[in-house]
This record gives structure tokens, C-alpha cells and sequence, in this order.
């Protein structure tokens, strides 16, 4: 339970240090939180799974308030809480990181995102997708764009109407099991008629937070005008419990019509890769093209979602780690360029790599990593899916690999209208040494997740096996 109270607390605290310490305060905070992650993961067999609250009995309205974790749950808390330090880290020398309130709306996230990858009971899940939604809101809204009212509601009403969704369907689902247990949802038959209604529910809060084509309207708005450390925390992190959501709790508990899900998914994921990519082709604003580029590396790891078998799911796991880390990286550059330049567009940009050759290497190697190169850990994972994806349907298979050259494509244009060509500015301070850990770590990372993927294979294979044979099981 300390991944739950310690975030609440030091988000408390958070509102009592001086602003000159609370960035230190912060980053030490998130550590921490880190250290009793990787404690977890020391103690952890794979092959189980660790209830952190198990009580013996049902609670009024069907409530269990069962809470642990598998290795899937575990990794996801692996992931949330190294990209926070990051997070914090890449804002370390900005006015944001002495403002306790951004501080204090960073831990109460974390403390709905832990909470949300320790359910195992249905009502605790949507409890803390909720809770989530709050500290983003007001990150947004603080520290955003002026005159930014429009997209944040546009977001508050995709997000919030797909949550209401998804508790419909836990509704059905709880009524139908006696309590809202991970068991005894998972046990619950289902006819046709009533999973698809809850096939939907779940898919329209989990498509919407991904996002999926078409359900990805308030995505670029959103993140071209939040704050770098908003833009990050809804790309890195908060889109990657949608995508637990769909391994956990969306197909297993759907199970009854799972090749509906699994078409329906695959075809918007599909759609999204190319959609995504060609528009990120076309755009002038490098944030914008970062929120397309994201939107089609997203339709990847949900089409390996899709598939849902074994191999297909390891691919997807390592696809989102990889797609957090770049998230990170790709919008600090972003940020890097907006700061010193104070333009988002590619057509103000040029030369900067001649003025600052560290942060054109470092911008050099996000590209490579984005566009899966050997030796990284996208390599790894675009290979895993679409190899399962051409065995799930070679038209799908085909379509998917189109990323292959659209990423290099739009990624490669935006690195070298910045970079390359005769400056348009006189100056351009290079890395500071807080942004050059950031990417120091995001590639160290990258690097060891490319050449040393069958530990993390080794680590989920037993989760992911259960996870599938969950769903054989079932007519």
C-alpha cells in the first residue's frame, strides 16, 4: 500500500516546502517512490501475483477493495514511476519546477496511476482512472496556453464520456458476477448480446485516452497547448493505462466476443498508423507532428494488442516502455526548440545543430530510436507485432508495416529542417546539464532494452501466458 499513500503524502507535503527547495523535494520524492518500485520488483516472483490488500470478505454494493499486482501490473508501475523522475528532471532548471502546486498535482497523479495498475477490483479501477483526470486538468489549465478553455473542455468531455461508458459496463458486469472482483468479473459468461454492450463500454474510455482513430480529435490541441511536463505526462503515462486496460481488463472480460474486439481494434489501429503518419508528414508545427507521429507509433503496440497472443503481447509491453521513453525525448526537443527559438514551426528552424552540437546528436539519436533501428528497443517491439500481425491478416500486416517508412519519413524531415541548413539565428544555447541527463538516461534505456529484451521477456512470459489462457478458456 506505501505506492498508494506515499505519492498522497508527499503531494500534502508538497504544498508546505518553500518554492526555492521544492523542485530538489520533488525529484528526491520521485526517487523514492522508484526505490520502493524496484523493492517490489526484487521481491517478486513472475510467475505470481502479489496482493498488497486482500480482504476475505465483500463489502456493501459489491466492493472487494482487492488490490496487488502481476508482472504486467508491476512493469506498468515500473514505467510510471521512472518517466516522473524524467519528467521532473527535464523541468529542473524551468519556473515550473518551483511552483508546489505543479508538484503537489504530479504526486496526486501518480497516486491514481498506482492505483490504477494495483486494482484487481472493478469499482477501485474506475475510481482511480477518475482520480487521474483531476491533477491533469489543472496542470492544464494552470500551466497551459492562454485562452486554452476550448481544447481543455474538449478533453474533459471525450475523456469523461468514455469513463461513464466503462462503468456501465462494470455495472453490468458486477450485477452478473455478485462483486466486483478481478475473479469473479473474469468468471462471469457472457452472451453475445450483452459483451458486445460491454465490449463497447470498455472501448470507448480506452480508445478515447489512447487515442484511436477517430477518437483522437482532442489529442493534437491538447498537446500543443500544454505545458512540456503536461504534454508528457499525458503521452508517457496517462495513455498507458488505456492500453493496461485493454490486456487486464477489456479482452479477458470480453473474452465471448474477442474476435469482434479483436477486428474492431485492429482496424482502427490501422487506420490510426497511416492516418497518423501521413498528417504528421504535412505538418509545420514540431509539436503537432510529434502528437501525429505519437498517434501512429500508438496504432502499433494496440494492433500487437489485437492479436493477443503471447508474442504479440511482449511486443506490445516493450513497445509501450519504448514509447514512453521516446515521449519524453521527443517533446523535451520540442520544448528545447520552442524555449530558445520561441517557434513551434519547422520553417523558423535551421542550422541549430552547428550552434549546438550536443543536442543535435542527442535530437539525432531520439530520431533513430523513433524510427526503430537496430540495437533499440522499438526495433525489438515493430518487429514482434508486425510479424504477428502479418500472421493475424497479411492485408493488416502490410497496411501496419507502412509505419516502417512513414516514421522515418516524418521523423527524419523534422530533424533535418531543424538541424541541418544555415542558422537563422545567431545564437542557440546547447544542453543543460539536467536535460542532458534526461537524454542520457532515455538512451542508455532505449539501448538496453534493444540488445537485452529476453529479461523483460523472461520477467512477463508467465503473466502473459495467463493472461491468454484466461480468455481460451471461455465458449
Amino acid at each position: 500500500m506505501e505506492l498508494i499513500y506515499i505519492p498522497l503524502i508527499l503531494g500534502l507535503i508538497s504544498f508546505l516546502v518553500p518554492s526555492s527547495i521544492v523542485r530538489h523535494f520533488g525529484l528526491l520524492g520521485s526517487l523514492a517512490i522508484l526505490g520502493v518500485v524496484i523493492a517490489h520488483v526484487a521481491a517478486f516472483d513472475p510467475a505470481t501475483t502479489h496482493y498488497v490488500l486482500n480482504p476475505s470478505k465483500v463489502f456493501p454494493l459489491g466492493l472487494t477493495f482487492k488490490m496487488g499486482y502481476d508482472a504486467l501490473g508491476l512493469l506498468m508501475l515500473i514505467l510510471t514511476n521512472v518517466t516522473l523522475p524524467l519528467i521532473l528532471l527535464s523541468n529542473y532548471n524551468r519556473a515550473l519546477s518551483q511552483d508546489r502546486v505543479f508538484h503537489a498535482l504530479s504526486f496526486f497523479m501518480l497516486f491514481g496511476l498506482n492505483g490504477i495498475f494495483l486494482s484487481l477490483d472493478g469499482m477501485l479501477f474506475y475510481v482511480f482512472w477518475e482520480l487521474t483526470l483531476v491533477p491533469i486538468l489543472l496542470i492544464l489549465y494552470f500551466y497551459g496556453e492562454k485562452n486554452n478553455n476550448p481544447v481543455l473542455f474538449r478533453f474533459f468531455i471525450f475523456t469523461f464520456a468514455g469513463s461513464l461508458a466503462m462503468l456501465m459496463s462494470f455495472f453490468a458486469l458486477g450485477r452478473l458476477a455478485g462483486n466486483f472482483s478481478y475473479e469473479a468479473l473474469l468468471a462471469v459468461e457472457l452472451s453475445p448480446q450483452i459483451g458486445i454492450l460491454v465490449m463497447i463500454g470498455f472501448l470507448l474510455a480506452f480508445a478515447v485516452k489512447i487515442p484511436l482513430f477517430p477518437f483522437h480529435s482532442w489529442q493534437p490541441s491538447t498537446y500543443t497547448s500544454s505545458p512540456m511536463a503536461g504534454t508528457m505526462l499525458l503521452s508517457a503515462i496517462m495513455l498507458k493505462m488505456a492500453l493496461f486496460g485493454m490486456i487486464k481488463w477489456m479482452i479477458p472480460l470480453c473474452a465471448e466476443v474477442k474476435e469482434l474486439a479483436a477486428w474492431t481494434i485492429m482496424i482502427l489501429s490501422v487506420i490510426g498508423i497511416v492516418y497518423g503518419a501521413i498528417i504528421a508528414i504535412r505538418q509545420n508545427d514540431i509539436k503537432v507532428l510529434f502528437a501525429y507521429a505519437s498517434l501512429s507509433h500508438l496504432g502499433i503496440i494496440t494492433a500487437g494488442i489485437a492479436v493477443f497472443n503471447d508474442e504479440a503481447l511482449f511486443g506490445a509491453c516493450i513497445q509501450m516502455l519504448n514509447h514512453s521513453l521516446l515521449s519524453v525525448g521527443m517533446f523535451l526537443v520540442a520544448d528545447i526548440l520552442e524555449q530558445r527559438l520561441k517557434s513551434k514551426n519547422l520553417s523558423d528552424m535551421g542550422g541549430v545543430a552547428k550552434l549546438a552540437p550536443i543536442f543535435g546528436f542527442w535530437f539525432a539519436v531520439i530520431t533513430l530510436a523513433s524510427v526503430s533501428v537496430p540495437f533499440s528497443a522499438g526495433f525489438i517491439g515493430e518487429f514482434v507485432i508486425l510479424y504477428e500481425v502479418f500472421n493475424f491478416d497479411i492485408a493488416m500486416g502490410i497496411l501496419s508495416a507502412t509505419t516502417l517508412v512513414f516514421g522515418a519519413v516524418f521523423m527524419i524531415r523534422a530533424f533535418q529542417l531543424s538541424m541541418f541548413g544555415f542558422p537563422k539565428i545567431e545564437s542557440f544555447k546547447d544542453l543543460t546539464i539536467n536535460e542532458l541527463a534526461v537524454f542520457l538516461l532515455l538512451g542508455a534505456m532505449i539501448l538496453f532494452l534493444g540488445v537485452f529484451p529476453q529479461l523483460l521477456k523472461d520477467f512477463m512470459e508467465p503473466c502473459l501466458n495467463n493472461i491468454v489462457n484466461s480468455i481460451a478458456s471461455k465458449p
